[in-house]
């Protein structure tokens, strides 16, 4: 095995993950199996899965039928919502990895934000499936709530709220679901270790973002990725 199985990439809104997930399909793939133990990529992002909700929802408004899943002003109506995307993202991996080729290394990129507000890193953690943890590592993104609401605001067009690298939310949702987080709860204050979920010891490092090197790109964001994702793959092999 030279490459990780699952890479979940976490952090704030517009932290960087996207960034580097892109970075990552850009690179050749010899060149990113070998500096990053990334292999041939498939990728998991909750942001489709809930963009398609608030769209249904707003089709079911024109029809005139009760929305399913969001308020009117784009909220979930339940917060376990929260937690069928981490379950629908567990499933979408155990599915693809059926059906992975058994002759080329694959990782699965997982990316998904939490805030306190919806029960943070520790609810989110608990519906995680045992399939995701057991082949699992987590590259967590690290920049405060002021960087994070900055870069959504960049980061936004309004003419394409559907895109992965494109999409923002308002302030004042920002604000209620993102503006704290409790993962030095979950990482114990710790820049590297490992953190038990669905009774696996999941290896993380933290990747710095607060110099912002995911959006320029660049030799500056392969060499901190690469340092990083080295010393991931010492704790996870």
């Amino acid at each position: 095995m030279n490459a990780f199985k699952v890479l979940m990439l976490l952090a704030r809104p517009a932290a960087g993950k996207s960034e580097i997930i892109r970075y990552l399909k850009q690179t050749e793939p010899e060149e990113r199996l070998r500096r990053f133990h990334v292999g041939q990529i498939d990728e998991v992002d909750d942001f489709p899965m809930l963009w398609t909700w608030f769209e249904e929802d707003d089709l079911l408004s024109s029809m005139g039928q009760p929305r399913l899943y969001s308020t009117p002003d784009g909220y979930f109506k339940h917060v376990y919502l929260w937690d069928l995307l981490i379950r629908r993202i567990s499933q979408e991996y155990t599915k693809r990895k059926r059906d992975y080729a058994k002759d080329r290394e694959t990782t699965t990129l997982v990316e998904f934000a939490r805030g306190v507000e919806h029960g943070g890193w520790v609810r989110a953690f608990k519906h995680v499936s045992a399939d995701v943890a057991r082949d699992g590592a987590i590259l967590y993104v690290d920049v405060s709530y002021a960087e994070s609401l900055r870069k959504n605001r960049a980061r936004f067009n309004p003419e394409r709220p559907d895109s992965i690298l494109e999409h923002g939310l308002s302030d004042d949702k920002m604000e209620r679901l993102y503006r704290d987080s409790d993962w030095d709860k979950v990482s114990q204050g710790k820049q590297e270790g490992k953190i038990a979920i669905q009774g696996n010891k999941v290896p993380f490092v933290v990747f710095p973002n607060a110099d912002d090197v995911t959006t320029p790109g660049g030799a500056a964001l392969g060499k901190r990725l690469e340092e990083t994702l080295g010393r991931l793959w010492e704790i996870y092999r």
